[in-house]
């Protein structure tokens, strides 16, 4: 097995195989029960010596992802988690066949549905406008049956890039031009492209610690080193993040500023200076992954956009319209400046050929109409409402020990279990009560935090999410009492 080595790296090599490793088993590339390469091989293979390999193996198996079996060999350790199907043939050969893919965590969390819901960050279908874009659509398709054998242009059609100019003027103080704008399916596209256009092997890239799980998955696999900066009630540490500085040389921060995913916490303007005041200093790129900017609650909007208060065009801006508006139409956009902007307008042109035209077209009407502003006052509302409600059951239900940050916009709760706890444990539990949500494994780059979990209160109906919530504080409950017993156990 071919795996790619930072020599460079002051990881040392036992802790970068143990962690390119761990990813592969959590994503599911290794599956359970399956044999790993031999010393011998894996360091011949490597150009690593055995005592390397050895120690790392030894690494695997002491934080439970692998069991060393004597003179059979290593084997991904079977556990209650996964619900991976295991072919009876063999495809252990397919092992000696190189990739460049090193984690895909954020497919987990989306594959198997439950009765309820929490893993994903998603909006009720019932709070979108449906129908009215359902209309809209067919009303392009009779005035001009001919838009379905036509490409979109790779940098989006002009007239949904003039509205999206006038979107982000109006909910994020943006000043900007249609050429400064690329249509992409989607923010993760967004990433995607982004990476693409300036990371390789070994270049640094600092993201907040926990972070969107998919953006470690597209930054991973690009072969960055990604250094992980903490995040507190104000959002990512700036202070922690100026003293690295001094030693290490980022070369793109990738940061999630308002309603934060998963804590939901904002990064205060005072931050958003400083961290672009570092920028200039030290000459990285920031991107910014603004998602919910217009969904804050309690009529207190957050502080501008890092996009607003950039003067200088070091900041990426990736807008998403998919989750607030209709997730099937995947529309979302990167907005950058100078020979950024044409760097990533090329990397782009590699990707597709231009997004759907169809479902460029049928948001511009809604974009630029009053049926907009309407819409996102109805969503704060109902959204505030499901995030109230999930807030007093956990002040009623949940176990003593159990914290919770709350939110001011956004989708989502990160609680917090005491830290003896472990939310992967608890998550295959919930799975058996037919609930998800996302474990805080996922969610960091490096070593993980195991004793958070996000819940997301977008998705469920009011009543599903009433007793869901209840039948998880249960859940937690049950789970901590029997953990408290094993820890007295033990002692």
């Amino acid at each position: 097995m071919k795996i790619k080595l930072n020599r460079q790296s002051d990881q040392t090599l036992i802790h970068q195989i143990s962690t390119i490793m761990t990813e592969k088993i959590r994503s599911g590339f290794l599956q359970e029960g399956s044999q790993l390469p031999s010393i011998r091989s894996f360091s011949k293979e490597n150009q690593v010596s055995p005592v390397t390999i050895s120690k790392a193996y030894a690494l695997l198996e002491r934080n439970g992802y692998i069991q060393v079996v004597h003179g059979k060999g290593a084997f991904v350790r079977k556990n209650e988690l996964g619900s991976i199907h295991v072919s009876q043939r063999n495809y252990n050969w397919q092992l000696a066949i190189p990739d460049y893919i090193q984690r895909s965590q954020s497919m987990l969390n989306k594959g198997t549905e439950y009765a309820l819901k929490f893993s994903s960050a998603t909006i009720h279908p019932g709070l979108l406008p449906s129908v009215y874009l359902t209309n809209e659509i067919v009303a392009i398709l009779l005035a001009d049956p001919q838009i379905v054998t036509r490409y979109g242009a790779v940098q989006g059609d002009e007239d949904v890039r003039k509205a999206i100019r006038d979107y982000v003027q109006k909910y994020g103080d943006i000043e900007t031009t249609p050429q400064e704008i690329i249509v992409t399916n989607g923010v993760q596209q967004g990433i995607d492209v982004v990476a693409r256009t300036f990371i390789g092997p070994g270049d640094i890239v600092i993201t907040e610690a926990p972070t969107y799980t998919a953006a470690i998955d597209v930054f991973r696999n690009r072969g960055a080193h990604i250094i992980p900066i903490p995040v507190d009630a104000e959002g990512m540490q700036t202070t922690i993040l100026a003293t690295l500085c001094l030693s290490k040389q980022p070369k793109l921060i990738y940061t999630n500023p308002t309603f934060q995913n998963p804590t939901g916490t904002v990064l205060s303007e005072t931050r958003r200076r400083e961290l672009l005041d570092l920028a200039q200093q030290y000459g990285f790129l920031i991107v910014e992954d603004d998602s919910w900017n217009e969904i804050y609650f309690d009529d207190n909007p957050p502080p501008p956009t890092l996009k607003a208060l950039d003067e200088s065009g070091h900041v990426i801006y990736l807008k998403g319209f998919s989750k607030t508006l209709a997730p099937s139409c995947r529309i979302g956009a990167i907005i950058s400046n100078g020979t950024v902007h044409q760097r990533l307008l090329s990397a782009k042109s590699f990707a597709d050929s231009g997004n759907p035209l169809l479902t460029q077209k049928a948001l511009i009407p809604f974009l630029r109409s009053e049926r907009m502003h309407v819409h996102l006052e109805k969503l704060r509302i109902a959204l505030e409402v499901r995030r109230d409600q999930t807030i007093a059951i956990l002040n009623k239900y949940a176990p003593q020990g159990v914290t919770w940050m709350e939110p001011k916009g956004g989708l989502n709760i990160w609680v917090s279990l005491p830290s003896n706890g472990n939310t992967d444990e608890l998550l295959f539990k919930a799975q058996q009560a037919h609930i998800t949500f996302l474990p805080s494994s996922a969610c960091y780059p490096g070593e993980p935090q195991y004793h958070h979990l996000r819940i997301s209160y977008s998705y469920p109906e009011p009543q599903d999410l009433e007793q869901g919530v209840m039948k998880l504080c249960q859940i937690m409950h049950t789970y901590l009492q029997e953990n408290r017993s094993i820890v007295r156990t033990n002692h």
